[in-house]
């Protein structure tokens, strides 16, 4: 799966992209398995929307394997 992170959550992760085997992977386990390499990212994952293949997922037992794309999408600011 591609892992695609925008605005301050790519600051925080270091990178835009990164490609991840998510394989039997829920949504709580990413969020857990990516913090664990990043203290920055705990904080933004845990107050960032993700983006299925474009549909928002929510629930931690979501299960990944069959996404393509994941967008990590911190809140924005703005008017």
């Amino acid at each position: 799966m591609m892992i695609r992170y925008f605005a301050g959550a790519a600051e925080a992760a270091g990178h835009e992209e990164r490609e991840i085997d998510s394989a039997g992977l829920t949504v709580a386990q990413l969020r857990e398995r990516l913090g664990a390499e990043n203290e920055k990212l705990v904080k933004v994952l845990a107050v960032s929307a993700l983006l299925a293949d474009g549909v928002r997922v929510d629930d931690g037992a979501t299960d990944l394997s069959a996404v393509g794309r994941l967008d990590v999408l911190p809140p924005f600011a703005g008017g």
